[in-house]
């Protein structure tokens, strides 16, 4: 028997689970294929930060896909809790984006302007300021850049939320399905052929993270992105040390619930070795030392690895791929895959039904996004003016980082 769905999602991270999410809302069939097991990929090893500030060098077109995101999160909580019972940890208590140098102060000051100008809160704080507001902090600390509207999330709930959100509404959820190409009639996508048969579609979302790039592949589809392998850890505290999460170049130590503290991540590209090194342990010891020294007295727990996809130009893709009629693509997210799921998932849900409407303000910034490298695209144009600020700031910190490796 022919096996046909509305709508096919390749992967399921938080991103594919997100989708699935908001398309069943919307009351389409909705197949949701995973190679392995749901959310075990880059949305297990993330610290679930929604830094829609913190991460970002300029108020472009991310920078607004990532506030807007931000904004839905209380409204998703609660609705990912009524449906599942899972409680994906949403925690409100702001952010400290630590300066240990001149350069640093400068950067996060001028940063401070533009956060204000966007109408974001942010407040730039002496280093007295900093300790007060968190006694946590080192004594190296310069000063540091608030941000109270920045929080965090439980990275593998939330994926494990939209998943089970998804399946109540009617979705269905394959794991271990490996896909191996997509199936196409023409200039119409049809489906995809997994290890176990072809599934029949007249819609296809490709949101396998760093593998989306080598599926589109297969049909002739170049998007240039590669993996990013970030390393990080864990550890225990008797009581609770810190309250805030903390950011730096290099190094960000969030608090998660029972006292533990989560430390990362390295930046090591183009690779796809898991193994987690010691001398990527080794720096980020010694920089969240910096931040916080009582971290040097914490238990250890564990240490861990994800691959972020990455792009070439820094942003993701989401949206409709344009040589084939019905395949959208929502992949290269890099470290911003837990903040923007919601607006990803509702963005891409809306685009399928065809109702992309204005309620959330971000339509003039979805062709920064575009799939699209034509000759008539937009996002070439926009990847050159709005983000080298953001580029340029990554590079550094992948260059201050990748001397441990």
């Amino acid at each position: 028997m022919k096996q046909t769905s509305d709508v096919l999602i390749v992967g399921g991270g938080v991103i594919g689970s997100s989708i699935a999410y908001y398309l069943a809302k919307r009351g389409q069939a909705v197949t949701l294929l995973e190679r392995s097991r749901l959310g075990t990929e880059a949305s297990a090893a993330a610290a679930g930060m929604l830094g829609a500030q913190s991460e970002m060098a300029d108020t472009g077109p991310l920078f607004q896909w990532a506030r807007h995101s931000r904004a839905m999160f209380p409204q998703l909580s609660e609705e990912l809790k009524d449906l599942t019972g899972i409680d994906i940890g949403l925690v409100r208590e702001g952010l400290l984006n630590v300066a240990f140098s001149d350069e640093q102060e400068r950067e996060l000051r001028a940063r401070e302007k533009l956060q204000l100008a966007a109408g974001e809160q942010a407040q730039w704080l002496s280093a007295a300021a900093a300790a007060k507001l968190e006694p946590a902090l080192g004594e190296a600390t310069r000063g540091a850049l608030y941000l109270p509207e920045d929080g965090q999330v439980e990275a593998p709930r939330l994926a494990a939320a939209y998943a089970q959100a998804a399946r109540a509404l009617g979705a269905k959820v394959q794991e271990f399905a490996q896909v191996q190409a997509l199936l196409k009639d023409g200039s119409r996508i049809s489906g995809v052929m997994t290890s176990e048969g072809p599934l029949w579609s007249e819609q296809v979302i490709v949101a396998a993270g760093t593998w989306s790039g080598q599926l589109l592949t297969g049909i002739g589809i170049e998007l240039p992105m590669y993996p990013v392998k970030g390393e990080c850890f864990s550890v225990l505290t008797p009581k609770q040390e810190l309250r805030k999460t903390l950011f730096t170049p290099g190094c960000y130590i969030v608090p998660k619930a029972g006292g533990r503290l989560l430390v990362g991540a390295t930046m090591v590209p183009h690779s796809y070795d898991r193994k987690v090194s010691m001398a990527g342990l080794a720096e980020l010891m010694d920089r969240a030392r910096q931040l916080m020294p009582a971290i040097g007295a914490a238990e250890w727990e564990k240490a861990w690895s994800g691959l972020r996809p990455q792009t070439a130009d820094g942003l993701p893709y989401i949206g409709k791929v344009p040589e084939y009629e019905g395949l959208y693509a929502a992949c290269g997210h890099y470290r911003n895959g837990i903040v923007l799921s919601p607006i990803t998932g509702k963005v891409i849900a809306d685009q399928v039904v065809g109702e992309l409407g204005t309620a959330l303000g971000v339509e003039p910034w979805l062709d920064a996004f575009s799939p699209d490298f034509s000759a008539v695209s937009k996002r070439v144009v926009q990847q050159d003016q709005s983000h080298l600020s953001a580029t340029n700031g990554s590079r550094k910190e992948l260059q201050s980082i990748e001397a441990a490796h």
